[in-house]
């Protein structure tokens, strides 16, 4: 090969090389800086934000679940994702979108916003609850009640322990997260005086709980959630996630709501940091009582399962109940970033 076509083949793949990087700065540049993400499990936990979002721009990423192929944002910089339902579904959606680099998020904020079954010891149907702490019960050693030791109060205990009682080393590092404070704080103050919705047959339902919170209306509150994709029930397993949620935290967490996607959906932002595209910092998660964990009094743990599915306002109000306790939050960062785009303001 002569000088002049060697001169010539080092000068096409420069100019290739040089547009491939003015290509990729094109690509840094179009991505969508968001404040604040919404994280939504299913259609109708993120019908109610987009009711109220109003977003103008939908975009398509690869990787996401085929029934909610879109992340849909505000040009305000406020996006809404829904992962679809489950462990798995929860973990790959969020990575699909945290790695696509259609976005900028190493300055947003995530709301992990979705409804749960709650404990009538902390709260009642429509009540909105901030986590500090997110436990995973399903990562366990199982014994089938029927042959567990005698002394045993139900068959599960930790894995590769010795019985219950004794913490596991969480070798799975997905068994617990704990939520920012700062931010947790901040979204309770904020979110303190939102006017919740009930409805006439949650009402009626909540009235054969005897104690407060149960029969009471919905509030804004403080407590802790379970993760595991088993739709459980029954005043044994809601002991089990009370004392599995102290063990894991050292007797600091109070159980109060049981759902599927939250530590999945923490474990894959928690990659995204690893990875510098996100601060784990940043992420708060709310989650509304539709149904109750345990029955009432003289009620079967199966026909309370059953019997909840016939109130309809319950899903309703809970879904609703998201965006009056979570969108105090939502505004405050987006109308005062200045504020907000460096770390979680100080509460006054």
């Amino acid at each position: 090969m002569g000088k002049y076509s060697l001169s010539r083949l080092l000068g096409s793949a420069m100019l290739l090389l040089l547009g491939c990087s003015a290509s990729g700065l094109a690509v840094a540049e179009e991505r969508i800086a968001v404040k604040v993400m919404i994280i939504s499990m299913f259609g109708l936990e993120g019908a109610p934000w987009l009711a109220a979002l109003k977003p103008e721009r939908e975009v398509r990423v690869p990787g996401l679940s085929s029934d909610f192929p879109t992340v849909r944002c505000t040009g305000s910089g406020v996006c809404q994702m829904t992962t679809d339902m489950g462990h798995a579904n929860a973990a790959a959606s969020m990575m699909a979108v945290i790695y696509s680099g259609q976005f900028e998020l190493r300055r947003t904020y995530f709301l992990i916003a979705g409804i749960a079954g709650i404990n009538p010891e902390y709260g009642t149907i429509g009540t909105a609850t901030w986590a500090r702490y997110l436990v995973d019960v399903d990562i366990a050693h199982e014994i089938d009640a029927r042959e567990m030791p005698r002394a045993w109060a139900d068959g599960y205990f930790g894995v590769l322990t010795d019985g219950q009682g004794q913490k596991p080393r969480l070798d799975y590092r997905t068994e617990l997260f704990r939520i920012d404070e700062a931010l947790l704080q901040k979204a309770l103050q904020l979110s303190r005086r939102a006017v919740l919705e009930d409805s006439p047959d949650v009402v009626a339902y909540r009235k054969f709980y005897p104690g407060s919170p149960a029969n009471r209306p919905p509030a804004v509150t403080q407590c802790d959630t379970a993760s595991g994709d088993t739709w459980w029930g029954g005043h044994r397993l809601g002991a089990r996630a009370t004392r599995w949620t102290r063990l894991l935290t050292d007797g600091h967490g109070v159980y109060c709501t049981s759902q599927q996607e939250d530590n999945a959906t923490l474990l894959a932002l928690t990659r995204g940091a690893q990875s510098g595209l996100v601060d784990i910092h940043r992420v708060a998660v709310l989650r509304t009582g539709s149904d109750f964990d345990r029955p009432y009094p003289g009620q079967g743990t199966f026909d309370s399962m059953v019997a909840q599915r016939s109130v309809a306002g319950a899903v309703r109000t809970s879904t609703a109940n998201l965006v009056h306790a979570g969108m105090p939050l939502v505004q405050d960062i987006v109308e005062h970033w200045q504020q907000w785009q460096d770390g979680v303001p100080k509460t006054p």
